[in-house]
């Protein structure tokens, strides 16, 4: 929609969706929740080029699948699903942090070496670092631009995105009527997650620490 003022982050958790439907193309997201819904498959989402965080925790997928056109991908949760078994190569190389728990696949033999070797630039895999990784070593000396885009992933979010105009009119009117406590639950949960990475990335001295008053 042309209407849409710069969103950068669109929160559709908890609504009870059970497919990822075909949308145009939202350049301008960079943080998508999808958690907590009844969704099985993952598709449809290369609509979202610019994407850097998706959080399709609790949901009932089965498989780690059609995740490849998301280049910028920094940050996956894909905690409390079915997934079996896993597919390293299905993975976005450029993660940062990836979080499988509660998926029958981290109990395969070799699960978490099999993912490191196939993330060189992971820093946390389930919530636990991973010392002396490649991907450390290589954002010490990466690009500015890719110092940059890490940046603005940490950076807390203009607004939280619910809905806009024309073809999100319906949307908008369905999650109007959720409290203002929902939404400073939801707001609380995506700064855990994003200061969680940037406590991480400062232990390791990849980022200044943040100036203090």
């Amino acid at each position: 929609s042309t209407e849409l003022l710069s969103p950068s982050t669109l929160r559709l958790d908890r609504e009870n969706i059970r497919a990822i439907g075909r949308l145009q193309s939202l350049q301008e997201i960079h943080s998508l929740y999808l958690q907590q819904n009844q969704i099985e498959k993952i598709e449809n989402l290369d609509c979202f080029p610019n994407l850097r965080f998706l959080s399709l925790a609790g949901n009932r997928i089965r498989r780690v699948e059609n995740l490849q056109p998301l280049r910028q991908l920094r940050v996956l949760d894909l905690s409390h699903n079915q997934i079996q078994t896993l597919d390293p190569e299905e993975l976005p190389r450029n993660l940062r942090l990836l979080d499988l728990t509660g998926n029958e696949c981290t109990r395969q033999h070799g699960y978490r070496e099999l993912v490191v070797g196939a993330l060189p630039h992971l820093l946390q895999l389930d919530a636990q670092p991973i010392p002396g990784s490649v991907g450390e070593e290589e954002e010490e000396g990466g690009s500015s631009s890719s110092e940059d885009e890490d940046n603005e992933l940490l950076s807390e979010p203009s607004c939280a995105f619910t809905a806009g105009q024309d073809f999100f009119a319906d949307l908008h009117r369905e999650l109007a009527g959720r409290s203002r406590q929902r939404q400073r639950e939801a707001l609380e949960e995506h700064r855990t997650r994003l200061e969680e990475l940037e406590e991480l990335r400062e232990r390791r001295g990849l980022l200044p620490p943040p100036a203090r008053l």
